[in-house]
């Protein structure tokens, strides 16, 4: 019931502000028109048009042309004002998906596009004839749209020049009081400021669903901003509805685990009203890259896919089953190890087994001791993204 009044209270507020605005631009309209029509009054008399009329009545003259101008005015006024209304509803449907960033940067672009138009058009207003004039406006409307145009098109290397030059000046700054601070500086406020300025890390729904990145946040090895866009969000909790019971375990284990990120001090949860359309993609994992790009981040993922599109587009990525891999004990050719062969490899030929770690282990000749325990000496090992193997043969008695 409140909230049906407060809507109610905003809906006649509103309309009190348009009948007020209205009523305004309908006295001004009435005022520029008169203004306008004592000045074509006193035009009519200097040149002495209809002399039969203006020489006889000239104060008649032009209190009958101000008031006719100012009824054209009053007549016009509703027409304005509806032009006008049209004008701010379509302005408003169409920025209503531009970003502030989007905004900012082609506003810009006309900008600088104005003041090159006026500085072509500086020397041309010397023309004889009134020509320069002319040039100059259409320069103006030339220059401007393409400078709008162009800097609208480039918005996101621009905003990202441009967010580079206040990082390398913030960091300036911050350098210069580092360099007159006393020695005795708290340690504590130093760290605080190291973490604003860590790089920021974006979290793809693999990292989330995973879970292994709470772990690794838990212990103290990430910190600094996370970014978590409102996309991201928005296709964990279509996971964690699902119909799928496997998927819906999985949906709801990773808003869990958001939920738990959120509460580590170290770090600063950061959720973006970001949308796959701002972006001008189709696809999460390219929104996400090109996200990255814009803030200057890091993608957290675990999916191969993604790793590799990241890559192209010279994104950097914390690929978290590289972590993984990269914690695993290390194990050097010649080393013995005791093994569970339990099935038979890609080759006819091989047995299969895994080490404690989970690390798969290809044994030569294995396939004859399938089921039994035996002592393995490493020969060789493969690292990739998606783990590691390692290879051997049987030992020796």
């Amino acid at each position: 019931m409140f909230h049906i009044k407060r809507k109610e209270k905003c809906t006649v507020s509103e309309s009190g502000l348009s009948s007020v605005m209205k009523r305004l631009v309908k006295a001004v309209m009435v005022f520029i028109c008169a203004a306008a029509g004592y000045q074509i009054s006193k035009l009519i008399l200097e040149r002495s048009w209809w002399p039969n009329v203006t020489l006889i009545h000239p104060i008649g003259t032009t209190v009958f042309i101000i008031l006719l101008s100012a009824c054209f005015g009053f007549i016009l006024a509703p027409l304005f004002w509806l032009g006008l209304t049209k004008f701010g509803q379509f302005s408003e449907a169409k920025l209503q998906n531009t970003s502030v960033s989007d905004l900012i940067v082609s506003l810009m672009g006309l900008i600088l596009g104005l003041m090159l138009a006026n500085l072509i058009a500086l020397p041309m207003s010397r023309i004889p004839g009134g020509v320069g004039v002319y040039i100059a406006v259409l320069l103006n409307i030339a220059l401007g749209y393409l400078g709008l145009r162009f800097f609208s098109k480039r918005r996101n290397d621009f905003w990202n020049f441009i967010t580079n030059i206040g990082d390398i000046k913030f960091k300036i700054t911050r350098k210069k009081k580092k360099n007159n601070a006393s020695e005795n500086l708290d340690e504590e406020s130093d760290m605080s400021s190291d973490f604003y300025y860590s790089t920021p890390k974006i979290l793809d729904t693999s990292a989330i669903i995973d879970g292994r990145i709470l772990d690794v946040a838990q212990t103290g090895f990430l910190e600094g901003t996370i970014v978590l866009p409102r996309f991201i969000l928005a296709e964990l909790q279509g996971v964690a509805d699902s119909t799928d019971p496997l998927r819906r375990t999985r949906g709801r284990r990773g808003l869990s685990v958001v939920t738990e990120l959120q509460k580590i001090e170290a770090l600063s949860i950061e959720i973006p009203e970001t949308t796959l359309k701002e972006l001008e993609r189709d696809k999460v994992d390219e929104a996400l890259v090109v996200l990255a790009r814009q803030i200057n981040g890091k993608v957290v993922t675990t999916d191969y896919n993604l790793n590799q599109i990241a890559q192209i587009e010279g994104v950097s990525v914390l690929n978290v089953n590289d972590l993984a891999n990269s914690l695993k004990p290390m194990l050097l050719p010649g080393e013995n190890v005791e093994i569970d062969i339990i099935r038979v490899g890609k080759e006819n030929h091989q047995g299969v087994g895994y080490l404690d770690d989970g690390t798969m282990l290809v044994v030569e000749d294995g396939y004859k001791r399938i089921g039994e325990r035996v002592k393995v000496t490493v020969t060789s090992m493969l690292q990739t993204s998606a783990g590691r193997m390692v290879f051997g043969r049987i030992r020796q008695q």
